[in-house]
């Protein structure tokens, strides 16, 4: 009887430790199923950040940052916010590399976003909603640019989960107020003595989604010349003609600015020219006549009119030509008319020479971007001229090397547009893409001896 139940015993026991064995896999496996695989989680951290209100004119800045500080701790990354200008943090983060002497790179993006109209959209705005069908997250800041930021982020994590250690310092930069030319954000940076202690080597900013295969970059941008043109007259009948009116004056020079206008725009329609490489003029406002409480005089000529330009000019462009033409035949004082300049940015660096980043064999960073977005299965355009204006422009303007890019391939370009969406495809893809010129651009040999190696030997 005692060695039965010494043997029934022994049974109980196995199958009891079988049925808790079973018990044990069947939960490992459950919540292995019932856990978001990594590429959800990086959507999930996407739309988290899309979901928070940084539209201008009333950026919540703060809980930007916060939210940020959050993914850069998990991420392992050194963080400071710097105030430069009251009331707009930046966030300066840095992934401390084995070589610190070596010039750093530094990856920008920034944090506000434009205006939009929810009533026009199919998605609230900062939704961040997800179309199951069609893979597309809609949300203001998708495309410009809250995809690149946490799209460095992203990469950054899984470089670290594979043990990568960057040869130089990596920063990774959230600026405020690009949407209002920057002026609160990077252009006080540069100047800064936090700047010029990271001793930058590289840029890499903003870009444009590419509705085709290939990702677009782009070495240098239009610099913004806002004007307006004035001009002034004796009031007059309505029904009285005369020469040199006000509204006369002004109309003549609408109609020469908008042939030169179309001479331009021309050349882009044949192909001759891409958009970034033509001076473009579009007219902002018209203001003039003398209102009343239900609309205007309609029988009074009035003694002012004014019209307001928006320009852009290439670095490649005839400044001195165009600003003969302004005076000559935009407005000529002989014609009762004046201008001011509103902005006018150079498209010289501080140096003297165009403001644009070679991109050709001529420029190592160049080959090892291309490199580096070839070997994560992409492929780059043909470089162009950013056809508006970024934060980038204050870094080339000292005399650094910048790129503009953002890994949107197959997506139409809406930054600014109602129903702004990226796919979640293409972000995860983007993050991939970065990973690729990180590693690179963190292990690349300048030619030069930093400290350390120098204290080795």
């Amino acid at each position: 009887m005692g060695t039965r139940n010494l043997t029934r015993n022994r049974a109980a026991s196995m199958a009891t430790a079988s049925t808790t064995l079973l018990l044990s896999l069947a939960f490992l496996a459950f919540a292995w199923a019932a856990s978001p695989s990594p590429d959800a989680e990086a959507i999930s951290r996407f739309q988290e950040y899309l979901r928070i209100d940084t539209a201008q004119p009333a950026p919540d800045y703060a809980a930007a940052v916060a939210f940020l500080r959050k993914q850069a701790a998990e991420a392992g990354l050194e963080a400071r916010t710097l105030e430069l200008v009251a009331g707009k943090p930046l966030l300066l983060l840095r992934w401390p590399g084995r070589r610190p002497s070596l010039p750093s790179i530094l990856l920008n993006s920034h944090t506000d976003v434009v205006p939009s109209e929810p009533n026009k959209w199919d998605h609230p705005p900062f939704s961040a909603a997800l179309d199951e069908p069609s893979g597309r997250i809609y949300a203001r800041g998708s495309q410009d640019m809250k995809c690149v930021g946490m799209q460095y982020l992203e990469a950054i994590r899984r470089l670290r989960s594979a043990g990568f250690v960057p040869d130089r310092n990596i920063y990774i930069t959230f600026v405020p107020d690009e949407e209002i030319g920057g002026h609160g954000g990077v252009e006080p940076f540069v100047s800064s003595k936090e700047f010029k202690d990271m001793n930058v080597a590289l840029v890499l900013d903003e870009g444009l989604a590419s509705p085709g295969e290939e990702y677009r970059v782009f070495y240098a941008e239009r610099s913004p010349w806002w004007l307006t043109i004035k001009a002034t007259g004796a009031p007059g009948h309505g029904a009285k003609l005369y020469d040199g009116s006000a509204m006369e004056n002004l109309m003549k020079s609408v109609e020469a600015i908008r042939r030169f206008r179309t001479s331009q725009f021309d050349l882009v329609k044949s192909g001759e020219k891409a958009e970034g490489d033509v001076v473009s003029v579009n007219f902002a406002y018209l203001k003039a006549g003398t209102p009343t409480p239900t609309g205007f005089v309609m029988n009074l000529q009035p003694s002012e009119a004014e019209v307001g330009l928006d320009i852009r000019i290439p670095p490649s462009a005839h400044v001195e030509a165009l600003e003969r033409r302004l005076v000559e035949e935009w407005a000529p004082p002989s014609r009762n008319l004046t201008f001011e300049f509103k902005q006018k940015m150079s498209v010289l660096d501080n140096f003297g020479k165009p403001a644009m980043t070679a991109a050709d064999s001529t420029n190592p960073w160049w080959t090892l971007l291309e490199e580096a977005v070839k070997s994560a299965d992409g492929k780059l355009g043909k470089p162009e001229i950013f056809p508006a204006s970024t934060d980038a422009r204050y870094f080339r303007k000292i005399g650094l090397p910048a790129f503009g890019f953002s890994p949107m391939a197959n997506t139409p370009i809406l930054l600014h547009d109602h129903n702004e969406f990226l796919s979640k495809d293409e972000y995860l893809k983007g993050i991939g893409i970065y990973e690729s010129i990180i590693r690179a651009l963190a292990t690349h040999e300048d030619g030069g001896k930093d400290d350390e190696s120098r204290a080795e030997l």
